[in-house]
């Protein structure tokens, strides 16, 4: 359901041009410098600066969460939650802010790339958490800025909880957040029903005996195994789960022979 960003927008939190060119400014930094999961280090300083020159106080959960909070007198407690990892993609966008970071995993040197918007997804809650400073006449209560790291390995909401952050932070009566897609600029969509899903990952190692090429009843092939899983996998969904569910299993990677 389409919603016409004009038609909620209260008086005193319209664009300026300046306001415009900070966001766009602050989503261009981001997107040329993404981390991959547990590594925003630079995410986070670059995050943690702009929340205090906004006038938030900053708390640090973990190496890399962050939370921003601002107070403005009694009311609820909100939260607005968005993510800061980048993925090892490379970037070819041809953008004149195009990521040429690169890093590793498990050794190896990868290119990382914000692909999954989580550089708006921040620069947007920054411009959010600057317009409320700069509207407390117009409300009242605590908006709690959630940071998270490592969404894109399912893990960094929980390091920030087992960090403490419930402990230290004023806990939400509710938490919003929104994630960018392809639709017409301006205007917000929001969906009647579900809109994403809660995903969760596994790691299977399939072992076997080696054998030369030719003499494959000597071996016990984990490829041809691991292979044969795969196409079972999928069965999971069509013979497991109801048809009035929902339910997406996806083998994202699979590795063999030379580590």
């Amino acid at each position: 359901m389409p919603v016409n960003s004009s038609e909620i927008l209260h008086p005193a939190f319209e664009f300026t041009p300046e306001f415009e060119a900070r966001v766009v400014s602050d989503r261009e930094y981001l997107h040329r410098h993404p981390e991959l999961s547990l590594a925003e280090f630079r995410t986070v300083e670059f995050l943690s600066n702009r929340l205090k020159q906004i006038g938030l106080e900053t708390y640090q959960f973990g190496e890399t969460g962050l939370v921003g909070v601002l107070r403005n007198g009694n009311g609820p407690v909100v939260a607005y939650r968005a993510d800061t990892d980048g993925l090892p993609v490379e970037e070819q966008t041809g953008l004149d802010f195009a990521s040429d970071t690169r890093s590793t995993i498990g050794g190896k040197e990868v290119p990382v790339m914000h692909a999954c918007g989580h550089d708006i997804h921040m620069a947007v809650a920054l411009g959010v958490a600057s317009r409320l400073a700069a509207t407390t006449d117009f409300w009242a209560g605590t908006v709690v800025f959630i940071f998270q790291p490592a969404e894109e390995i399912a893990a960094g909401a929980k390091l920030m909880i087992e960090a403490g952050l419930w402990n230290e932070v004023s806990k939400p009566e509710i938490v919003y957040g929104l994630h960018v897609m392809p639709y017409e600029t301006g205007k917000i969509f929001v969906p009647i029903g579900s809109a994403m899903s809660m995903a969760d990952s596994w790691k299977i190692t399939v072992l076997g005996r080696g054998a030369h090429g030719s003499q494959p009843e000597q071996s016990i092939d984990p490829i041809v195994i691991a292979a044969s899983t795969i196409l079972r996998l999928q069965s999971i969904i069509y013979r497991e789960v109801s048809p009035r569910e929902i339910a997406v299993l996806t083998v994202g990677t699979f590795h063999a022979g030379l580590k």
